[in-house]
């Protein structure tokens, strides 16, 4: 088994929308999520997360060891269910075998983390085994994305779009086309904080290799992305912190204010990412930066 990660990090995701809508907010019609007060537009956590499971599942391809435990069309108890064929027992006889043998739980967990990336990488909350009255139904993964939030206020913009194609036969002397809509960004930068905590990737494994795979995730998790809603998505830099220490050199809050996104001077409003200029501040002592894109 690959070697345990034995630093701690932070990170920086930026990546940008153009002429699309990167994350819809269902109690809103599906408009971009956008802060009412301040106006700044929003993804959150969870869908970013989504992508990087989406491109870990489809790299890895169910190798063992990289299985997407949270997956499309996929019940969480048939994920859940696997633990229990390895040991052996189903849902009606983990009781008694807990009985039997009081290290059940971690076992479980043990499996769990071993066997699907993103628990070891996310946590899980494992709905089956808290049903069951195990102690191993939620596992809190070392790495966390806080919601991205975009450096200037953004502008939705509602397109009407028609279709040549009608939908019924009935209408064919009505009209020739139907009419529909969407709402777009026109122009967005966005930017994620996240933290990597090596105590609590002791309790999962996440390892060196989880921690390379998660940087190509997060660099190509645009890539296989793409639809008509989304339009152009791309990520433009990760910038990754490492702590020379297990519990950390610098507060997180230091080392994600070093990094300074402004519009250029000349530049009214933002229409790519090269109308901004990036500048990253000196690393306290016992941290390094890397910027990859």
């Amino acid at each position: 088994m690959a070697e345990v990660i034995k630093n701690r990090y932070e990170f920086v995701v930026l990546f940008d929308v153009e002429n699309g809508n990167p994350n819809g907010d269902p109690d809103a019609g599906n408009l971009p999520r956008i802060d009412p007060e301040s106006g700044y537009g929003i993804v959150t956590d969870v869908c970013l997360k989504r992508k990087i499971r989406n491109y870990v599942e489809t790299l890895k391809e169910d190798e063992p060891g990289y299985k997407i435990y949270i997956r499309e069309d996929v019940p969480l108890n048939r994920s859940d269910n696997t633990a229990y064929i390895e040991l052996k027992t189903d849902e009606k006889g983990i009781k008694e075998l807990k009985k039997k043998d009081p290290q059940v739980d971690q076992k479980i967990r043990d499996f769990m983390c071993q066997n699907f990336f993103d628990i070891r990488t996310f946590g899980a909350v494992m709905t089956t085994f808290i049903i069951d009255k195990l102690n191993c139904g939620q596992v809190k993964g070392p790495v966390q994305i806080g919601f991205a939030e975009s450096v200037d206020p953004i502008m939705p913009m509602d397109v009407t779009i028609t279709r040549k194609a009608i939908t019924k036969d009935s209408d064919a002397d009505k009209k020739n086309n139907e009419m529909g809509g969407k709402t777009i960004v026109p122009y967005a930068l966005y930017v994620a904080h996240g933290h990597i905590s090596c105590n609590l990737a002791k309790k999962t494994g996440f390892s060196e290799n989880d921690l390379g795979l998660l940087w190509n995730a997060i660099l190509h998790m645009f890539d296989n992305d793409s639809s008509a809603s989304r339009a152009e998505m791309s990520m433009r830099k990760l910038i990754i912190f490492k702590h020379d220490s297990e519990w950390g050199n610098s507060p997180a809050y230091r080392l994600f204010e070093s990094v300074n996104i402004k519009k250029k001077d000349e530049v009214d409003v933002p229409s790519c990412f090269g109308d901004y200029k990036l500048s990253i501040g000196e690393m306290p002592d016992g941290v390094t930066c890397k910027v990859m894109e």
